[in-house]
């Protein structure tokens, strides 16, 4: 599974540019599902992996819950 464009994080949440500054750089290496869990994993404070949607065969969004009110939500295909 490989991650569509991990660097293009928006901020629906109204968390400020700073804290999505620091993810995009920290995400950049990030292009698949055993990179994004590999992240998460090594992230201090640790992120786990909350919910994998499955919406079809081929594509599934990723949900992380960083930190309140933060979520990362990755499309996998």
């Amino acid at each position: 599974m490989t991650l569509g464009e991990p660097r293009a994080i928006r901020d629906l949440a109204g968390a400020g540019e700073a804290p999505l500054e620091r993810l995009r750089t920290s995400l950049a290496p990030v292009r698949n599902l055993g990179d994004l869990m590999q992240w998460a994993h090594s992230a201090v404070p640790r992120v786990s992996i909350d919910e994998i949607v499955t919406q079809d065969e081929y594509t599934h969004d990723v949900l992380l819950p960083i930190q309140p009110p933060l979520w990362l939500a990755f499309d996998v295909t």
